[in-house]
């Protein structure tokens, strides 16, 4: 470990990193053509903020949710080195070019990715800009780890999932265990984070998005994107180590610190390096805040 015990994966030494130390968990989507919920949005709490030029802006309204998120990262609070990152999920290549060169973006996130040709046209209109390209359809599932091992500035794969229940013909959440399971295993083998859960539709529904976010915390993912405030403590408490969890790792690494290699627990369980890596990563995240 360098620094600290990272709950990613190590990442080859080109990559460039976000914070391992303290890894998101909330990500807020707001639309891009109002300013006043944009500015609430960055006080509410969330680990980052998602402003939307895509789906949650209408087709007359592009050019000016475009022009109110330029007017938005050119501000010198929003670059802040202390500021709540700002990702933009763009809704084409002007956004792209409009927005690349404002301090206060943090990375774009690229709906409906399909091949790692894209991602590599969008790498060289913005250098330097992480991206996190989003699937959402069978073709990128396939496609899944090419996508997330195209550049180095991929920083983050995820789902799209209304789209890709679309596309699927879904119905049932358990619908999208494989798909979620595919892009966990893409993104460890690109050496990535675990992927970030796409968001949960029903802002009322508090009880199904604790279910749901407790699902997708068992196939690996790691925290989820919200559509209201309201979502954001769920969300951070689902993705959190329960105290049980945290006292189990904590036993464990205590254990190996006193002996070397592989070892039986006094309860009987079995410890291995792998299984080390792993209660280290739960007591990095359960210390994120």
């Amino acid at each position: 470990m360098t620094g600290c015990d990272t709950p990613f994966p190590p990442l080859p030494e080109d990559h460039p990193q976000d914070n391992p130390c303290r890894p998101p968990l909330t990500w807020l989507y707001v639309p891009g053509d109002r300013p006043e919920v944009v500015a609430k949005a960055l006080g509410s709490g969330a680990d980052v903020v998602i402003v939307d030029l895509e789906d949650a802006v209408a087709p007359d309204r592009k050019e000016y949710a475009r022009s109110a998120t330029a007017e938005l990262l050119g501000d010198q609070v929003t670059a802040a080195p202390d500021a709540v990152p700002v990702h933009v999920r763009v809704h084409g290549e002007d956004d792209i070019r409009a927005l690349a060169g404002l301090p206060g973006l943090a990375a774009f996130r690229l709906p409906k990715i399909t091949h790692a040709v894209s991602v590599h046209h969008v790498a060289a209109v913005a250098p330097g800009v992480p991206l996190y390209p989003l699937l959402e359809s069978a073709l990128a599932i396939e496609h899944a780890y090419s996508i997330a091992s195209a550049h180095h500035a991929v920083r983050g794969i995820g789902l799209g999932e209304a789209d890709l229940r679309a596309d699927l013909g879904v119905r049932e959440d358990a619908g999208l265990d494989w798909p979620r399971s595919r892009v966990v295993v893409a993104a460890r083998a690109a050496a990535l984070p675990p992927p970030v859960q796409s968001v949960f539709p029903d802002i009322r529904d508090l009880d199904g998005l604790w279910a749901s976010c407790r699902r997708g915390r068992a196939l690996g993912m790691l925290g989820r994107a919200a559509i209201h405030p309201h979502q954001l403590e769920v969300i951070e408490r689902a993705f959190r180590p329960t105290a049980e969890e945290i006292e189990a790792a904590e036993q464990i690494v205590a254990a190996s610190a006193v002996e070397a290699g592989a070892l039986a627990l006094p309860d009987g369980r079995f410890v291995d390096a792998a299984v080390v890596a792993s209660a280290r990563r739960t007591i990095a995240l359960a210390g994120r805040a």
